[in-house]
């Protein structure tokens, strides 16, 4: 019998959204102009008057949380439903907006308009498999689906793995490495199961306040690390055997969501950092830096490389996935409208042009084992099948003899 989903390996490029957020306050006292303007009718981005870039998608200055939401990840959710796994990037530079658009601060959302992506994604899951549920019984299907969701919330905070499901314990060193299965895994991390929108909403929190934040010239709560909240989505499907008293079939597929809330690029001289805040800038600059290289390998039509250093950081090994891996992957680039951030907009720009050529591989995640039962009892049903019609024909040949035998003897 054919299962419902088939391991089939296409290639799919990484997307890029850029967002334009609107001038701060600190921006409209100075006076800062707008230097940043979108093409009518078009996914492009002028920056000047004379460095145009085309994206995926293109948000300006009144775009809102829930478009966003709706044209760039709701289709990433539903596949990660379906065992696939998806990544959503949010990369620029300090103070642009990326904390926001994703949803990782502390302060919980005034209303459900002001929700990041990660709370809508987490309703979204917990709505879709109500909906796959509510479908099956309601067309008395044959296949029954049982989910299983957890959640993960790390940060790489100058290149060590912090555990923000339980930062109080500072002495483990969690080691980044790649399973049987060949993705990449984080051995040792909290990993909580949640049965409710609403828990994984309060690890979402709880991650969030435990996250290193610190006031620098240019914002008063930057972020000092790199945070990946990740869901683990389960799905079991049992399938009801067409043959009488023969065992039920089933499949598992797995998937993983990296919602990535990268810290921002920045310039010291900007900053004004110094001491500490100075070493976690230069961390910062360092893991995406050696990002930056991963992109140019991968994306660099031009150049035929055939080594990508994922192992250069901790950020890129934990990336590996997503880049170049088995990852539906979205980048979100938040840039400034000011001129005077013109240069760290422009090399956000082109930043994240460059991701805009990466393939990825993505396939369905069927677990091996239920992959291979399901093919050994594939197999023994097919047999089984054939030996029951070996059996019907078998039978009614001896009655046609045995009624051959009597007219015989009639006669």
């Amino acid at each position: 019998m054919a299962t419902e989903t088939e391991a089939i390996d296409k290639e799919c490029l990484v997307r890029v959204a850029l967002r334009i957020r609107p001038q701060n306050s600190r921006e409209l006292i100075d006076m800062c102009r707008v230097c940043t303007s979108i093409t009518p009718g078009e996914q492009q981005i002028v920056l000047g008057s004379d460095k145009a870039f085309t994206f995926d998608y293109v948000y300006g200055m009144n775009s809102n949380q829930c478009d966003i939401y709706n044209e760039c990840v709701g289709r990433l959710v539903d596949g990660t439903l379906h065992g696939y796994n998806a990544t959503v990037l949010a990369y620029g530079q300090t103070g642009s907006g990326k904390t926001y658009t994703m949803g990782t601060g502390f302060d919980k959302a005034s209303d459900d308009y002001q929700l990041g992506i990660i709370p809508r994604a987490i309703r979204h899951i917990f709505a879709g498999i109500d909906s796959l549920r509510f479908e099956n019984n309601a067309t008395d299907s044959v296949t029954n689906s049982q989910f299983s969701v957890a959640v993960q919330f790390i940060e790489l905070y100058n290149e060590d793995v912090v555990d923000l499901l339980d930062p109080f314990n500072k002495n483990t060193s969690f080691k980044i490495h790649e399973n049987e299965n060949g993705q990449i895994t984080v051995a040792g991390a909290t990993v909580k199961p949640i049965h409710e929108p609403q828990e994984a909403l309060t690890f979402l929190q709880q991650g969030a306040l435990a996250r290193t934040t610190a006031s620098t010239k240019m914002n008063d709560l930057s972020s000092r690390s790199h945070a990946v909240f990740t869901l683990f989505v389960r799905r079991k499907h049992i399938f009801e055997p067409k043959i009488q008293n023969s065992d039920c079939q089933f499949e598992t597929l797995t998937s993983k969501f990296h919602f990535v809330d990268l810290a921002g690029s920045e310039r010291l001289k900007r900053t004004l950092a110094t001491g500490e805040r100075a070493r976690e800038g230069i961390s910062i600059n360092c893991g995406l830096l050696a990002l930056g290289n991963c992109i140019s390998a991968l994306g660099d039509r031009s150049k035929k490389v055939s080594h990508v250093p994922y192992r250069d950081s901790k950020l890129t090994r934990l990336l590996q996935d997503s880049l170049g891996g088995n990852s539906q992957t979205l980048m979100i680039a938040c840039i400034s409208p000011s001129d005077r951030d013109f240069m760290e907009t422009l090399n956000t720009l082109k930043y994240a042009n460059r991701a805009r050529n990466i393939k990825n591989k993505v396939q369905i995640n069927q677990d091996q084992s239920s992959r291979t039962i399901s093919s050994m009892r594939r197999e023994i049903a097919a047999l089984q099948l054939e030996l029951l019609e070996y059996k019907q024909e078998l039978f009614a040949t001896s009655i046609f003899n045995l009624h051959y035998r009597v007219e015989l003897r009639l006669i």
